[in-house]
């Protein structure tokens, strides 16, 4: 019988071991499911086609026809180049009615950081382009890139060698590289931001 009680006693560390491991992986698993940059990290987060760094979606528009759809986003990409965010250079590039092709190249300012001590931000340039058809668009966001530090220190980045998986995103896909980190999440961002102010607009009853 003594036997057996110190056999316990003697079980009791390794299994409290055991339990504290098992909360331990617990605990973890929570970390990482609420891993903030989750969305940032997903292995499509940022496309590249044919090397470069692009976006592309297709929009329904139910009843619209190509040329409502044409007018709705063209208001749009003019309200866009004129925003309080917008450097010189934002314009409207492809205006063809007739195709129902739209384009327009943006320099605007993408902020990081504002605060009273501290004020980080970017230029940040792309291109939308918009091809209307009946019922749906193509919007395709390409040719990314940016002008960092312009104050003090310019440099000049592209989203090829700057915000993709490659040169991003450690090899586990668990953690985003801090210098770009910032880049990725933001352009990724505002590429969201658009999009879905173009499938609100064109699904607005």
């Amino acid at each position: 019988m003594r036997k057996y009680f110190f056999a316990i006693l003697m079980a009791l560390p390794m299994l409290a071991t055991a339990q504290d491991n098992t909360w331990e992986r617990i605990e973890q698993e929570h970390v990482e499911a609420a891993n903030p940059d989750a969305k940032y990290l997903l292995p499509d987060a940022v496309p590249v086609v044919d090397g470069k760094v692009c976006w592309t979606t297709t929009i329904s528009a139910p009843g619209k026809s190509a040329q409502q759809i044409f007018d709705i986003l063209l208001a749009q990409l003019e309200k866009m180049v004129k925003e309080p965010n917008q450097i010189a250079g934002s314009a409207i590039v492809v205006n063809d009615s007739k195709k129902h092709d739209l384009g327009a190249v943006f320099h605007e300012w993408l902020v990081f950081k504002s605060a009273s001590l501290s004020f980080d931000r970017t230029k940040f340039n792309f291109t939308i382009e918009a091809k209307c058809s009946n019922e749906k668009v193509e919007v395709i966001m390409s040719r990314i890139t940016y002008d960092y530090d312009l104050d003090r220190d310019p440099k000049h980045y592209t989203a090829e060698e700057w915000i993709t998986d490659e040169n991003a995103v450690n090899k586990d896909h668990t953690k985003l590289y801090p210098l770009s980190a910032k880049f990725r999440r933001k352009t990724i961002d505002r590429k969201d931001f658009i999009f879905n102010k173009f499938n609100t607009l064109l699904n607005d009853k």
